[in-house]
């Protein structure tokens, strides 16, 4: 393994250097791979990104390795976890309150990504705009303590770590970037104040090798560019003095793609003062040619190459320094796996108890997916998780082995005339009613909400204050517009969070965790 030299490669290999080709699922175009693996033998590729999760990534790292020869930056998501070490999606570290279980998730995530073939985790995600599910939180502070935890267990583990989403300000019209345009209207001052201080912190202990930059337009900083392309906005960071490297989010996403075309787009961002392209697409040849397009007409400076080259073989030198033996100590370990169990949190009235009888005749509502298929209040076929942590049949399960006594009926997020009808009816005279909701970040689906349906049948039933108690997974900000719930338990979407609410409700496991955002219900 050797480290390259900026003064020996030639403008294609720097060009080479600050593109991130993507090679993972399982249709990719013929001779795409090829090429990418060309581009490595060559020294003209800075890193490849290769999602955990996807078809044949395993084979691909391993490929990877056996080629370069140099300290290429292998680079994967795991804002949850990876592999088989995976917790909730909504801040299930930042509701646990701890360092400690930041520190442990990040130590373990880091340890099997490099054991995968992984130098580099797209991780912590920090950003501070309210509603912000993804993230730890909205206190800076206690969000950069994390943050850091975090990254040293990343880093301990073996991998380098890229905090997201730059600058991580709020949002003016909430949309998900993914679809479309995304704003905030925050200033230089404000973000500098508030949500740049988890980065801040993070380069100051030295554990921020990278920052993933949102594709947000912060209307008060660049009225014209989308955060990735914004030279003004990028500024803001290397004038605090940043030395990591900066890395686009996806370029296929529609805050960018609905505006600008891949050659430009990928000149803006260079000239902007961005070190790593990420095109996240399968087409490799297609998006390095376009890259090469941008150069060859004179749409990007030798001066941000140049910059942006020298970064990234910073941070390959910086791999090359990891760890490469570091083992998750059995402490560490009981640390992580109690992540989902400790995040559970409680909110309600003073006067009510937290809890229910075991042996009393409750009813549990338990909203299910719309692709569920729901035959006489089973599970038939789930089109849409598969395996995942949404699973009514399991807690259905659980209700048993918890409220023996207690009845159930499943309805869809969108419930039909019959549902509504029938779980109104049979939810008469029973002891207690518990209302199991939930909501889960899904790119490309918009903002997380429950349906007006599943809205009104709550009205309804709170017309007459029938709903004693409920459990919501993910994000609570969905339940704002909802009427006055006396005793509401919340997790996150995992499959240990579901079991432990319910034991939580049943009073044989406390509710060790703390809400993180300022949620107001009614």
């Amino acid at each position: 393994m050797k480290e390259l030299k900026f003064e020996e490669l030639s403008t294609r290999q720097k060009l080479g250097m600050t593109f991130t080709a993507c090679i993972h699922g399982d249709e990719r175009p013929d001779g795409d791979d090829e090429f990418v693996f060309d581009l490595i033998k060559n020294h003209s590729l800075g890193a490849v990104w290769i999602q955990y999760d996807a078809g044949h990534a395993q084979e691909q790292i391993e490929k990877v390795k056996a080629i370069a020869d140099y300290p290429i930056l292998i680079i994967t998501d795991a804002e949850s976890g990876i592999g088989e070490f995976l917790v909730g999606k909504h801040n299930a570290i930042g509701t646990t309150g701890s360092e400690k279980h930041a520190y442990a998730f990040g130590k373990t995530i880091g340890v099997a990504a490099r054991k995968m073939g992984y130098n580099v985790l797209c991780n912590p995600v920090v950003d501070m705009g309210a509603g912000s599910m993804r993230s730890l939180g909205i206190d800076k502070d206690k969000v950069s303590a994390l943050a850091i935890a975090e990254a040293k267990g990343m880093r301990d583990g073996g991998v380098l770590t890229v905090a997201k989403h730059y600058p991580g300000g709020s949002s003016l019209n909430k949309m998900d970037a993914h679809m479309g345009e995304s704003l905030s209207a925050d200033t230089k001052e404000i973000l500098l104040d508030y949500a740049l201080t988890p980065y801040l912190a993070m380069d100051k202990a030295g554990v921020l090798d990278g920052a993933m930059i949102s594709h947000k337009k912060y209307i008060n900083i660049d009225n014209e560019h989308p955060g990735t392309l914004s030279k003004p906005l990028l500024d803001i960071i290397r004038e605090q003095g940043y030395e990591g490297f900066l890395i686009t989010d996806a370029l296929c996403m529609m805050a960018v793609k609905a505006k600008y075309d891949d050659v430009e787009s990928k000149a803006l961002a260079m000239n902007a003062g961005v070190d790593l392209l990420l095109p996240y697409t399968i087409y490799n040849r297609e998006q390095f040619e376009s890259y090469c397009e941008a150069y060859d007409t004179g749409m990007i400076s030798d001066e941000c190459l140049d910059a942006a080259t020298k970064r990234v073989l910073a941070a390959q030198h910086r791999a090359t320094l990891l760890p490469t033996n570091s083992e998750v100590t059995e402490e560490e370990m009981k640390t992580f796996k109690s992540i989902n169990k400790d995040g559970i949190y409680i909110k309600k009235d003073d006067d009510v108890e937290s809890t229910i009888s075991r042996d009393g005749k409750h009813f549990f509502i338990i909203v299910a997916k719309q692709e569920t298929s729901v035959s006489d209040g089973k599970v038939a076929v789930d089109t849409f998780s598969g395996n995942g942590w949404h699973q009514p049949d399991r807690i259905v399960q659980k209700i048993n082995e918890l409220f023996p006594n207690a009845k159930y009926q499943i309805i869809h997020e969108f419930p039909s005339q019959f549902e509504l009808m029938t779980v109104l009816e049979n939810s008469l005279g029973c002891d207690k009613l518990v209302m199991m909701t939930f909501s889960e970040f899904v790119p490309y689906t918009g903002l997380e909400h429950l349906t007006r349906r599943l809205v009104n049948l709550i009205d309804a039933m709170q017309t007459t204050g029938r709903i004693s108690n409920m459990i919501h997974y993910g994000n609570p900000y969905v339940l704002e517009e909802l009427p006055h719930i006396p005793n509401i338990i919340f997790g996150g979407p995992s499959l240990e969070s579901v079991d432990t609410s319910l034991e939580v409700l049943a009073g044989v496991y406390p509710a060790n965790g703390e809400p993180t955002y300022n949620f107001k219900l009614k």
